[in-house]
């Protein structure tokens, strides 16, 4: 790893210390989760070529999860959703066995598939989940003297981070992304892509579970829009703008989805259409969204500054001319 990596992941640490402070800090927290959660689906869709339309199964059941075992138990919070994150990883055994066996457009179908049954099971459990008037009022029982705030929050959400940094640059991320680049020569050499992507779906689905739990413990609240089609839309949303197959693209992707969607709410009721109209504009212009982009510019100078100067030209033989014979030659 580079000494030009660290500083850039310092540095982002620094600022997610003080954007509590910067901004509203529910808003800060907003940005943590969804940052976490678009960094999980990234992990599928990035570097394993998988295109989910049914994460917010994992993001929504680990909400539910954790916040039943609040109400109903008075677990401390980090336990809740421990277990929330666990539930997550339950579910995505099954799903996942079942929609990696369908590659492509065919993938997604199944993932959404799933994705609404998890619905309509939310829909119709309204013991557990509250229905159309959703879970509010989720308590916040301690842990000895820790009580849950920011700081649990960036602990729990920084752990996420280093799960998925490791799981990326590790030799199973670099498999990852050979499967995704070339499935049949990355099996010749001895990968299983079945296994490998099996594996990165179920690490996608336990962080995304995580986010889920932290993100409805935030709130105090939990709603039906968890299990909606539409949030596995933001998610791909923000991955895209941020920047596919990066480590910061989905936290930046997060931050600049959240932000917009915060300033214009004051402002205006078509948040939806400007939102929109940023994400076609970026999909359009910045096809690698805007780490991406920062990153390929980054490389060419880079690639410029180091590139060896050409060789001189070679001087010319000197022509010579006789008597004998006046034609020009050249020794």
């Amino acid at each position: 790893m580079t000494a030009r990596r660290w500083v850039v992941r310092i540095g982002v640490l620094l600022l997610l210390l003080v954007l509590p402070r910067l901004i509203y800090p529910i808003l800060a927290v907003d940005i943590l989760c969804w940052g976490l959660f678009a960094l999980a689906f990234d992990l599928v869709f990035g570097y394993a070529g998988l295109l989910s339309f049914g994460h917010a199964m994992f993001w929504g059941t680990s909400a539910y999860v954790t916040a039943n075992l609040l109400f109903r138990t008075g677990l401390p919070v980090p336990v809740a959703i421990l277990l929330g994150t666990i539930a997550a990883l339950v579910l995505s055994l099954p799903t996942g066995y079942l929609s990696i066996r369908s590659a492509g457009i065919y993938f997604s179908m199944v993932t959404l598939a799933f994705a609404q049954m998890i619905d309509f099971i939310a829909r119709q459990a309204e013991d557990y989940t509250g229905g159309d008037n959703g879970l509010p009022g989720i308590p916040r029982p301690s842990l000895g003297p820790i009580h849950f705030d920011n700081a649990i929050h960036l602990v729990l959400a920084a752990l996420g981070y280093v799960v998925a940094a490791r799981a990326i640059e590790s030799p199973f991320g670099q498999a990852l992304r050979a499967i995704r680049d070339n499935r049949t020569r990355a099996q010749s050499v001895g990968y299983n892509p079945r296994v490998q992507m099996m594996v990165a779906f179920v690490i996608s689905a336990g962080l995304s579970g995580l986010a889920g739990g932290l993100q409805a413990v935030g709130h105090g609240v939990v709603s039906l829009d968890v299990v909606h089609w539409t949030t596995s839309g933001i998610v791909v949303m923000m991955v895209l703008l941020g920047g596919t197959g990066t480590l910061l693209g989905p936290l930046v992707g997060a931050a600049l989805v959240l932000l917009l969607r915060d300033s214009l709410a004051s402002s205006t009721t078509a948040t939806g259409v400007v939102t929109g109209a940023v994400f076609a504009a970026t999909v359009l212009f910045f096809r690698r969204g805007v780490v991406g982009t920062l990153l390929m510019l980054d490389f060419r100078r880079r690639k410029a500054v180091e590139a060896p100067a050409p060789p001189a030209a070679e001087a010319a033989p000197p022509k010579q001319v006789t008597a004998a014979n006046p034609q020009v030659r050249t020794p």
